[in-house]
């Protein structure tokens, strides 16, 4: 075999590693960029279905089918503080719709890091009760669930809202962020640097229809 013919393989191998690293590092990124467009459809979709549940469920505060068994919206609400709220409505418990008895909600925000499956600490569970159920809840990648209080005058209330100004609360400020449940890359293997994609909604000055009536 001569000189020139040997030169000839080791410039073959040399540019068919080269187009094949060049193939896998392609790969790779595709694989990636799908990884995180997925993890940041999921995110959305998820947001999407919280917003309607807890958009729904406010609206409803102080409503009752039968208005005398509610007659003063301005008691409906129990509790309320930064990441909890509990309040009195009349729910749609087997699907026919409202039955025109009172109803209490409660909602509040458990602690990070026991919501179950995936690998991202952040993640917690947004607890919904139903009169004396049993609290039950999903997480759907809740990292953050904040709630701000207004009077009607847009004068911000203090929370925990004492009880003597529970009634004074006329629109409620929801900000809520989702993660993904799990990471998406990590870099150096470093927790720090674990990255999960992100989503973040904030429903400014929700008001129950039963307050405008007041």
């Amino acid at each position: 075999m001569g000189l020139q013919t040997i030169v000839d393989l080791i410039g073959s191998a040399v540019i068919f590693g080269w187009l094949f690293l060049i193939t896998i590092t392609a790969s790779s990124a595709n694989r990636e960029d799908f990884q995180v467009s997925q993890g940041e459809l999921l995110c959305q979709q998820n947001l999407v279905e919280l917003t309607k549940l807890l958009e729904y469920d406010f609206r409803k505060i102080g409503y009752c089918k039968e208005p005398d068994r509610l007659p003063n919206p301005t008691l409906a609400v129990l509790l309320a503080d930064s990441s909890r709220i509990k309040f009195l409505t009349d729910l749609d418990l087997d699907g026919t719709g409202p039955d025109g008895f009172v109803d209490s909600l409660y909602y509040y925000l458990g602690p990070p890091g026991v919501a179950g499956a995936g690998n991202n600490p952040r993640v917690r569970i947004l607890y919904r009760v139903v009169n004396n159920q049993p609290a039950a809840g999903s997480s759907l990648g809740i990292t953050n669930f904040r709630l701000t209080y207004y009077t009607r005058f847009n004068d911000t209330l203090v929370t925990p809202v004492a009880q003597a100004d529970l009634q004074k609360i006329f629109s409620i400020q929801i900000s809520m962020s989702v993660e993904n449940m799990i990471a998406s890359a990590v870099v150096e293997t470093a927790p720090q640097n674990t990255q999960y994609q992100s989503a973040f909604w904030q429903q400014r000055r929700l008001s129950s229809r039963n307050y405008q009536n007041r």
